[in-house]
This record gives structure tokens, C-alpha cells and sequence, in this order.
């Protein structure tokens, strides 16, 4: 299914986090309201809790997302799920939670053609991450629908190299571990995404030439949606994935009569 993407000229807009612009990241609800708004792809994040239950989570502690404090592989999944991952956000968020990577698999039971962009957080576990992840993900038979992120160059390798995943990693001077060469980190990936203060047409014609897919993360209102276009990429990962998918109807609408 993800093979659908290979040099795509169609717009394919990812709910980054979820619904990021709306909704309190990574959760449940974030992913319910993106995947009802009609992405084509959710970005996702997953970590290890202390007894080795795969959770999503973009940061290294629970800080900034909920009102506990610590790193997350601190916590066991029953600590975790007593916090509070939405209030942070804003009260009427209050009570959300944490969830699992099989909680989330279990949502998206319902949206079957929607692709999974599953990232792989640098940590000292991530390894483990990545081996559980991919073992969940293949246990509802979710492979295909999936191409594996991570910003460190060894994860991406161990995907490749050991499940022959699809991977997405990123410009080398993004990445950790990046390793230079024919045989290097470049060889491993199959696509890379630019942020958009790294996006150029000539960094896209670059990594095209080397034969990865180019794709771009986050064009969050009209004129960077309008940058990437012409920067020649049409694989968006948003925080706010409207002003994507309003251009995607735009240029999907047939001309009117007369015109």
C-alpha cells in the first residue's frame, strides 16, 4: 500500500501527531479527527515504558504533554495511563490519555486504506522500539501500510536491513549517525522529508537523484503548501492539514464550463 506513494504527483496530506493544530498530540482524539477530516497518512511517534509496552509519545520525558514529570521509560503503563494527556492543552482536553501502539491500531481498524508513518524516537531503547513496533504492526497485518521514520541513521539501517521495511529518514545534516558513501545511511531510505526551512528545489533535486522520494514537513498555512508545490513535492506531513487538502480539491475540480 505504501509502494501507492513511490513518485507520486498527487497531493497526500499526513496528519502530523494527529490533528496537531486542534487537538492534544499523539492522542486518540488527535488521530479520530484527523483520520474523520480525511488524511491520507498519520505520523506517529513510539516509545517504551519501563515494562516494555509501546507507547505513543513524541518527547524523551512526560513534561510538556501531560501533568506528570520524568522520562517515559520510567514509567510503567499503569503509571502512565494515570496521567493527564490532554489538560495541557486546554481544559476541555482534561482526562485523555497516553496510548498504546495497540490502542491506536485498534482505531485504525476502521480506516484500512489510511498509510501509517511510525516514528522511531532516538533513545537508548529505540532498537527495542523499533523491533516491538514493527512485531505489533505485523500482528494486524499492517506492514504494507507503513514506512518506518527515524532521525537516527542505525534505526533507519536495522528497519532496512533487517525486515526490509519502507524507511524515511531525512537530510543527512538532520540525522544522527548518518554514514556518507554509496553504501551509506542514503542507501537504507527510501524517502527523505524536509522541514520546511531546509526545503529548496535544489535539495529536492538532489535526493531525487539519488533516487529517494522527497517529502516535506510542516506546511502549515497556504503560502508554504503554494512552496512546496513548486519546490516539486506533493507528500506533506502537517500540523494542520486543511490548507493541503483545500489545495488538493482546488487542483482536483474539474475547470468550470467556459472557462
Amino acid at each position: 500500500m505504501i509502494d501507492r506513494l513511490q513518485n507520486t504527483s498527487d497531493i497526500v496530506v499526513s496528519g502530523h501527531r494527529g490533528l496537531k493544530a486542534a487537538c492534544p498530540e499523539n492522542t486518540l482524539l488527535a488521530f479520530r479527527e484527523a483520520l474523520r477530516a480525511g488524511v491520507d497518512m498519520i505520523e506517529f511517534d513510539l516509545r517504551l515504558t519501563k515494562d516494555g509496552e509501546v507507547v505513543v509519545i513524541h518527547d524523551e520525558t512526560v513534561d510538556r504533554t501531560t501533568n506528570g514529570s520524568g522520562a517515559v521509560n520510567e514509567y510503567d503503563l499503569e503509571r502512565l495511563k494515570a496521567l493527564d494527556a490532554g489538560g495541557w492543552f486546554g481544559p476541555e482536553f482534561e482526562g485523555l490519555k497516553i496510548p498504546t501502539l495497540k490502542e491506536l491500531c485498534e482505531l485504525l481498524a476502521a480506516y484500512p486504506d489510511t498509510l501509517l508513518n511510525v516514528e522511531i524516537k532516538p533513545s537508548r531503547d529505540a532498537r527495542a522500539v523499533a523491533d516491538a513496533s514493527v512485531a505489533i504492526l505485523d500482528s494486524y497485518g499492517w506492514l504494507p501500510r507503513c514506512v518506518f521514520t527515524s532521525f537516527d541513521a542505525d534505526i533507519v539501517a536495522h528497519l532496512y536491513d533487517t525486515y526490509g521495511l519502507k524507511t524515511q529518514g531525512f537530510p543527512a545534516e538532520s540525522m544522527h549517525n548518518f554514514r556518507p558513501g554509496p553504501n551509506g545511511t542514503y542507501s537504507k531510505m527510501w524517502a527523505a522529508a524536509a522541514s520546511m526551512n531546509q526545503l529548496t528545489p535544489q535539495l529536492v533535486r538532489e535526493l531525487r537523484d539519488i533516487g529517494l522520494q522527497v517529502w516535506c514537513y510542516c506546511p502549515d498555512d497556504e503560502r508554504q503548501v503554494h512552496y512546496a508545490l513548486g519546490c516539486g513535492v506533493t507528500v506533506m506531513t502537517c500540523n494542520d492539514p486543511f490548507p493541503a487538502m483545500r489545495m488538493r480539491r482546488l487542483l482536483s475540480s474539474p475547470p468550470e464550463a467556459g472557462t
